[in-house]
């Protein structure tokens, strides 16, 4: 059976296809859908769980190929949009990334929509890399990008929605004067990549932060705009360290001091901290500290130290990470890459490799100095019938079997 996504207008015909594509997967039937245009690398076919050894079940997948970074989470006209790195032509990371493109209303059920950003101009002829989405008021959201151009360069791209009344967000329009960032002095074309969401500053002026590195430094490159088209290189890194390699993928968003609840990425007042959140190492790290706007400067309560004793988001496999505010439940929403352990060539037999973390809800823990997380709530609809057992010996080697229950996977 063949589903073919067209654009829909409200939530129900939404709800309607992902109840339908839950349908279709639980029965073993195979769920492709067309793709068109620039997209047409591939299709995408869902296969059955067994048919792809050792796939989950519960984290955000692909239904084939290669997985990495998050990329620009939202919150769109009712529905929530993932767009992620994606290797359409196999389980590796390939020569030529691009933008996947998934939207779901609960962040556990979800539809995969045609590619939204493909390789098709100089800037980024040789892939569409990792950035964020700003949503500007009465504007609706942008994609700020990294293409890496005809000549291997990171150049800063832009992509705006074709049509502002389609909640799925199915077409995206590259800016015809792109790039609007090229590397600035100092600053070589392999490290100058990664854009983050973008801010409203005091002044009213958008500020974003791209990862770089220069000078043997680690910073965040800090962009100023009046118009968001036109950009203009600030004089100084918003930050910078000795301490650190290339910062990539940087986040940087404020959290309550006195509450769970989540903030917009532009809320300037005494009642925030803010994150600046860095991968480096194969790991994400982050500081907690003041933004101070009218010096253009970010003061952490401690500075990264390029020991074991920097904040870690997570200790097991997790980078690349991207939060987002979620407007419709006042929280802000972490996501971020678990890459795989195995080797290329098990990758390849599997035909899949990477998957995102379950989201995770986080804020600042109450005594200031480090993060809370939590995975999101919508999580219980995963649960099945809950089975308690107690006072029971287990002996070593020993097999026992939990009645009551019939599950592919459990959770303790």
């Amino acid at each position: 059976m063949t589903l073919v996504l067209k654009r829909q207008e409200n939530m129900e015909i939404l709800a309607v296809l992902v109840g339908l594509f839950c349908v279709l997967q639980s029965n073993g039937i195979e769920v492709e859908a067309l793709e068109n245009g620039c997209q047409n690398f591939q299709s995408h076919t869902v296969m059955l769980q067994e048919q792809q050894s050792y796939r989950s079940s519960f984290h955000f997948q692909p239904p084939k190929n290669w997985l990495n970074d998050p990329n620009g989470p939202m919150w769109y006209k009712g529905v929530y949009h993932l767009f992620y790195q994606y290797n359409p032509y196999g389980a590796f990371f390939g020569d030529v990334m691009i933008w996947a493109h998934s939207v779901s209303h609960d962040l556990i059920n979800w539809i995969h929509l045609n590619h939204a950003l493909c390789p098709t101009e100089p800037y980024d002829i040789n892939s569409c890399w990792s950035g964020s989405a700003t949503t500007l008021p009465g504007k609706g959201p942008v994609i700020l990008y990294t293409g890496i151009d005809a000549n291997h360069c990171q150049v800063q791209n832009m992509a705006l929605p074709k049509n502002l009344s389609d909640p799925l967000l199915e077409e995206w329009i590259k800016f015809a004067q792109n790039p609007i960032m090229t590397p600035p002095d100092g600053v070589e074309g392999n490290n100058f990549r990664d854009p983050t969401t973008a801010w409203l500053s005091h002044d009213g002026k958008w500020s974003v932060i791209i990862g770089g590195w220069s000078n043997n430094q680690g910073m965040a490159i800090l962009y100023r705009s009046e118009d968001f088209v036109n950009w203009t290189k600030n004089q100084d890194p918003l930050y910078s360290t000795e301490r650190t390699g290339m910062w990539e993928c940087p986040d940087f968003y404020p959290v309550s001091v006195n509450s769970t609840d989540g903030v917009d990425t532009s809320v300037l007042n005494e009642g925030v901290k803010h994150v600046m959140k860095a991968g480096f190492n194969s790991h994400d790290y982050y500081m907690i500290g003041t933004y101070v706007p009218e010096m253009e400067k970010y003061i952490p309560d401690n500075d990264f130290t390029g020991t074991s004793m920097d904040l870690r988001y997570d200790h097991g496999k997790f980078y690349a990470s991207k939060t987002f505010f979620d407007s419709v439940k006042n929280r802000r929403i972490l996501w971020g890459w678990v890459n795989e352990s195995d080797s290329r060539e098990d990758d390849m037999e599997k035909g899949w490799s990477g998957l995102q973390s379950i989201p995770r809800h986080i804020w600042l823990d109450r005594s200031g100095k480090q993060l809370v997380q939590w995975p999101i709530e919508e999580i219980s609809k995963l649960h099945g019938k809950k089975v308690s057992l107690f006072h029971k010996k287990l002996d070593s080697g020993s097999i026992f079997e939990v009645q009551g229950i019939t599950a592919s996977q459990v959770n303790n």
